[in-house]
Order: C-alpha cells, then sequence, then structure tokens
C-alpha cells in the first residue's frame, strides 16, 4: 500500500511517446527471447492441425500450448490453438484461446470439459466488420445445441450494460452436467481498444466474482487469442498482484507483457493496447485507493481520449435502447460511447494528462456553412475550434478577373438557324483583349446540360479568320 501512490505517480507522468518506445522494445525482444528459449510452433504447423488455426501466422508455442487429451472420436487429436498463461497467484491461471472455427467447435468444448472452466471471457463479436470472427459455440436462449458428444443449453442471458452479454451455460457429457458462465464483451473493436477503461475493469471484476475460489484456469479468447486476450491476461494479472500485495518498487508493465509473450505469442498486438493497459492500470490503482480510504470510485464517466478517430461511431448507433441493438451477427454498432467528463472531475487528469491526442468537440463546427448566416444567433458561449478549414480555390497564371465575361460559353440556341448551323455569338460578348477566338454555339433547344442531345457535349473555341486580304498577285496574271 505504501507503493501504490508513488506507483500511481509515475503511471500518471508517463508519457505516450514513451509508451510507444516501450512497445516498440517489446516487440524487437521477441525475436531474441524465442531464440533464447528456444520456443518453437512445429505441432500447429504440422500438416494435419495447419486447418485448426484461424490465423497461419498465429500458433501456440509448443512449450506452452494446451494439450486437449480428452478423447471422443477417433479422428481427435490433442492439439488446439491455445496456451496456457501462468498468473500471479498460479502456474495456469488463464488460457488464451483463438475463437473455434466450426471445425474445432468439439475441440473447443473438450478443452472446457478436460480443464473443467468455469468462467469464459469472449472479447470479440462473431462478425467483426463483415468478416466471421468466431463460430457460435452455444445455443440461443432456452434452447440446447450439440457439439459432438457435448450438449449445451443456454439458461438465460442478461444485458447489464449496453457492453456486455452474460450468458449461464450448462454443458452435459455422458450424463454428467457442469454449469459455466460467459461474459462477452461488446464493445471492443479489433485491433484496437474500449473507449472506457471502466467496462473492462467492471467486466473482469464480474467475471472474478463468477470463479469464486475455483481453481480452473479462466478461458480468455477473441478472435486469434493474442491483441484483446493479452490486454485482459494483462490486467488481471496486475489486479492479482495490486490485492495480494504483491506489487514492488520495480513493478513494471513493460516486463508483465514480454513475460506474456514468452508464453502466447503477439500477446498484446498493438501500441494503442499497450498504452490502453497503462491507462487502465491507473484507473486500477486510484479506485483502489479511494475504496481503501472509504471514498465512492469516480469512474463512471471516464473516457480515456486515446481511441483513434475512425473506431468511433455514430453517437446515435450507440445509444440506441438495449432492446433495439443488433444481433451478434452484426457489425459493430456499439464500438465507442463518446462520453465528455465534466470539467471539475479530478480523476479525468489520470488520462488528460497523458495523452497527446485530444477528443473531438461535442459538435462539429464547419467555418464555411453557409446555412448558419439566416439562423438566429445562439446565446454566447465560447465557439469550438473549426473542425474544417475553408478551401478555396488557387489563383491560375493569366486568368480572367471574376467580373470579367467569362471566355467560354455553353452551347445556346441561336435564334433564326435552321438546324445544323452554327451562330456567332456577339463580339461584345468577349473581353477587348481576347480578339484571336470566338465562341460557337448550336441551334439545338435542349441545353438543359453541356452534353445536350445533339450537341457537342463540350465547350470549343475556334480561331477567328484575320480578316479580307488580298489574293497573290499571280492569281491576277493572264496566261498567254
Amino acid at each position: 500500500m505504501e507503493l501504490l501512490p508513488s506507483l500511481l505517480s509515475a503511471l500518471k507522468a508517463e508519457d505516450p511517446a514513451a509508451l510507444d518506445q516501450e512497445y516498440t522494445t517489446v516487440r524487437s525482444q521477441t525475436s531474441v527471447f524465442k531464440r533464447e528459449l528456444g520456443l518453437t510452433t512445429e505441432d500447429g504447423a504440422l500438416k494435419e492441425n495447419i486447418k485448426k488455426n484461424r490465423y497461419k501466422d498465429i500458433l501456440p508455442y509448443d512449450q506452452s500450448r494446451v494439450v486437449v487429451s480428452l478423447l471422443t472420436a477417433d479422428t481427435d487429436s490433442d492439439y488446439i490453438n491455445a496456451s496456457f498463461i501462468r498468473g500471479a497467484s498460479s502456474d495456469c491461471r488463464y488460457i488464451a484461446s483463438q475463437a473455434p472455427l466450426s471445425s474445432t467447435l468439439t475441440d473447443f468444448w473438450r478443452m472446457i470439459w478436460q480443464y473443467d472452466v468455469k468462467v469464459i471471457v469472449m472479447a470479440c463479436r462473431e462478425v467483426e466488420m463483415g468478416r466471421k470472427k468466431c463460430e457460435r459455440y452455444w445455443s440461443p436462449v432456452h434452447q440446447s445445441a450439440a457439439f459432438g458428444p457435448f450438449s449445451v443449453c443456454n439458461q438465460g442471458e442478461t444485458h447489464p450494460n449496453e457492453h456486455v452479454v452474460i450468458r449461464d451455460l450448462t454443458v452435459t457429457y455422458q450424463q454428467v452436467t457442469r454449469a459455466l458462465t460467459q461474459y462477452q464483451f461488446l464493445s471492443w473493436p479489433d485491433h484496437d481498444v474500449p473507449y472506457e477503461a471502466e467496462g473492462v475493469l467492471d467486466l473482469l471484476q464480474r467475471a472474478r466474482e463468477s470463479q469464486g475460489t475455483h481453481t480452473s484456469p479462466l478461458l480468455v479468447h477473441c478472435s486469434a487469442g493474442c491483441g484483446r486476450t493479452g490486454v485482459i491476461c494483462a490486467l488481471d494479472y496486475i489486479h492479482d498482484l495490486l490485492v495480494t500485495k504483491n506489487l514492488t518498487a520495480d513493478f513494471s508493465i513493460m516486463e508483465i507483457v514480454q513475460e506474456l509473450r514468452k508464453q502466447r505469442p503477439s500477446s498484446v498486438q498493438t501500441k494503442e493496447q499497450y498504452q490502453f493497459i497503462s491507462t487502465t492500470v491507473a484507473f486500477m490503482f486510484e479506485r483502489f485507493l479511494q475504496q481503501s480510504a472509504g471514498e465512492p470510485h469516480l469512474y463512471s464517466n471516464l473516457t480515456p481520449p486515446n481511441i483513434p478517430e475512425p473506431t468511433r461511431t455514430p453517437a446515435s448507433s450507440s445509444q440506441r435502447p438495449l432492446s433495439l441493438q443488433p444481433t451478434m451477427d452484426d457489425t459493430y454498432a456499439v464500438v465507442n460511447k463518446n462520453k465528455h467528463p465534466p470539467s471539475n472531475d479530478p480523476t479525468y487528469s489520470v488520462v488528460a494528462a497523458r495523452s497527446s491526442r485530444t477528443l473531438p468537440p461535442a459538435s462539429h463546427h464547419y467555418d464555411n456553412d453557409p446555412s448558419g448566416a439566416s439562423a438566429p444567433a445562439p446565446a454566447p458561449a465560447p465557439a469550438p475550434a473549426p473542425v474544417y478549414s475553408t478551401v478555396r480555390p488557387r489563383s491560375k497564371p493569366n486568368s480572367l478577373p471574376l467580373s470579367a465575361t467569362p471566355i467560354y460559353d455553353i452551347a445556346a440556341p441561336p435564334t433564326n438557324h435552321s438546324a445544323g448551323e452554327y451562330s456567332l455569338v456577339p463580339e461584345q460578348h468577349f473581353p477587348a483583349t481576347d480578339d484571336d477566338y470566338e465562341d460557337f454555339s448550336t441551334s439545338v433547344t435542349d441545353v438543359s446540360s453541356i452534353c445536350s442531345p445533339g450537341g457537342i457535349g463540350f465547350n470549343c473555341r475556334i480561331q477567328k479568320p484575320r480578316g479580307p486580304r488580298e489574293p497573290p498577285a499571280a492569281w491576277s496574271r493572264l496566261e498567254r
């Protein structure tokens, strides 16, 4: 407890650029410790196992892979794309797994049954950005589904908030029935981070309560079982260090992530995920200090401003009633909820001082929008910074001033001319300096567009004759 305030101050003082550099170091060290520790992925690369991998470049290390020895058919093997992760209190605290494929659904339940899994944390949707990320391994509400010899029944679903779905499942194998709970987090885009750290902390707290005193591993999976899965394992690992009072003065998030990567390839895949761990740990530490002092925590409205703008969805989709939320087969509808903490919230400084990026204004402002000219004047308020600047065309050399008569003329119908003839536009329509060209137009009556039927389809200029001239002298001589 004495160390916690100093560790919290260090986390708050960390510069985002320094965190980026730390993550670069983590990635560069991966090949080093793979060579030094002799980590291999030979089992996952075998011909009979290669089709069981969702991604060909994410294979579990042979030294830490989950071995499924429970055989239910002659064609079963002991391979599944999953890895054991050591925890702060036990050697097999987590199973980090890829999401099951249609061909590995039975293998997935074999693993769950063999290791007596009680809690599953699913950090993805079934379909994301139009791509299948996870095969459904549970049944509809109040229905049962068979996965090989396993019968899975969905006893009920609850939605404590718009980010989480909780499913109470029972699985039956050889007339023995076990209960387990699945927590699905809906608001975590692939290769990205949630907009609210509080949602992930709440999810992990619920999962720990369901886990209780069970010593079986916590099963965590996303799509590949490394990026989002690694973040969850890291946060829960640090929470265990905190509550067991095993934090030391040399506490380092970088070392924890490096240890994860020695057990599961590519754990914590992006620098944004690495920054999210640091930000969320700061929340965790400060909340722990406040609760220890008997103060209520102030995190319900915190929104870390470290999420790139392209991942945000419109507010209208994230504020729909829960009953109107899309099904699990839809792409992201609630990804990042744009909340703005009160300006007097002291805890917001935890992330505000540690991020180089800023949130967009509450409403977009266009400084070149003419529609606001006739609108009634609003009450005096500080004007938001313009999002888009006015764009003006570049001036071209030798161009006429805007007040001058245009050189080019859209084809206009002549008067008193038959079809197919051309009429000259009166000379006074052109500037005096432009005496080398004249415009012409057809007699087409429909000129609703430049490319009118029967017309040439573009503005043209033809060179004006230089005027009358004397015939050559040779023409006037009489031939003798």
